[in-house]
């Protein structure tokens, strides 16, 4: 961190730790926003008021848009339909309040298992 760059928000810096847990994580700036990949894919972005839209969230692959579907409308108040990412069914997590940390850690591990090459994944993944 440079003497001019803002210290990471608590959601961002548990997001991070979750993340970087995973087999052959690296973090990157994608869009101005701390992003996880994983053999150069993306698997979670973390967006907190992105363009003004005051949602504190990770975004996270789904295995498509019925997942996607499914989720929003099963628990409205977590998940949303992010920005840019939502066409190819990602969602977002809310990092607000008091989240899930349980269910944040597997949806990031689920979409790190959705990004990941084969060869990890035979490797025995997370």
């Amino acid at each position: 961190m440079t003497a001019d760059a803002p210290a990471a928000s608590p959601a961002l810096t548990r997001v991070r730790e979750i993340a970087l847990l995973l087999p052959e994580v690296e973090e990157r700036t994608s869009h101005g926003q701390p992003t996880f990949f994983v053999a150069d894919k993306q698997f979670a972005q973390v967006r907190e008021n992105h363009h003004g839209d005051g949602l504190n969230v990770v975004c996270v692959r789904t295995s498509g848009t019925d997942e996607q579907a499914m989720l929003i409308d099963a628990a409205p108040d977590t998940y949303s339909r992010p920005a840019y990412l939502g066409p190819s069914g990602w969602v977002g997590v809310t990092l607000d309040g008091d989240p899930d940390w349980v269910l944040i850690e597997d949806r990031i591990a689920r979409s790190w298992e959705l990004a990941a090459p084969r060869r990890l994944l035979e490797a025995g993944g997370r």
